[in-house]
């Protein structure tokens, strides 16, 4: 989005955050940047876990909320709590969790938006929502991180919490969805990525241990290859744990 392009609610937001009030030449500079640099940071953050806090630090300085959290689908299909900024986030991940049901289910499965205004009248799901506004969270904003791959249509949802009543506007909205398509990318490349350095750590791994049983044993690269993956078998190990075993204790696991 170039700062020409920049809509309305970008130059509302900022107003709204900015003293002393700026120029319109300097608010769209201002909005430029807001945005360059919340791209910048996610992508150029180093691994998985410092991508996950930048959103939700930049979640907790670009908008009205009080408390922000992250859950994440697992390589196993599983939801999951990945960051919180305050225990109470945990707690209300935890309820839904749990129960498998409340907006961030909803939002996880349905790949929606979903806004409780007020915890105290909102009747979509009664028992959650009384356990919430005993924690003293009046207001919910989940938006789901997507892309666009069939197989992981949903990376997780990020969740906003305030404790005043109808804390989160449209433009509040507007710029979680901003977030949420930063974060999804930039989890997204940062899980390859990391995926990528442990299967090249692996195959490091790998090797050492076939060196070691071509020296031990005289055989050739490919029956020291067929030795780990029988041991790897037998002892429903995987392979990566099986060579790291032999080469920090000289031995293969018993099958």
């Amino acid at each position: 989005m170039s700062p020409a392009d920049a809509p309305a609610w970008v130059f509302r937001w900022i107003r709204r955050r900015w003293e002393p009030p700026l120029t319109e030449q300097e608010l769209t500079a201002t909005s430029a940047d807001a945005f360059a640099r919340l791209a910048i940071e996610l992508h150029d953050a180093p691994g998985v876990e410092e991508t996950i806090d930048a959103v939700v630090q930049f979640a907790l300085q670009a908008l009205n909320c009080t408390y922000a959290g992250l859950a994440l689908y697992t390589r196993g299909g599983s939801p999951e709590i990945a960051a919180v900024t305050d225990p109470v986030v945990a707690d209300v991940y935890e309820l839904q969790l749990r129960s498998d049901i409340g907006p961030l289910v909803t939002a996880l499965r349905d790949r929606t938006t979903v806004l409780i205004r007020d915890t105290e009248t909102d009747g979509r799901w009664p028992e959650w929502t009384t356990k919430v506004a005993a924690l003293g969270v009046r207001s919910t904003l989940d938006v789901p991180l997507t892309t666009g791959d069939a197989a992981r249509q949903t990376v997780g949802v990020l969740g906003l919490y305030s404790p005043v009543a109808d804390a989160f506007t449209e433009d509040d909205e507007a710029i979680a969805h901003i977030l949420a398509r930063h974060a999804s990318v930039a989890v997204a490349s940062a899980r390859h990525e990391e995926t990528m350095a442990q299967a090249v750590d692996a195959r490091k791994l790998v090797g050492q241990a076939m060196g070691i049983l071509m020296e031990r044993f005289d055989v050739d690269g490919d029956r020291a290859f067929a030795i780990l993956k029988r041991y790897s078998q037998d002892t429903n190990t995987k392979l990566r744990d099986v060579a790291q075993q032999l080469i920090d204790t000289r031995k293969l696991p018993h099958p």
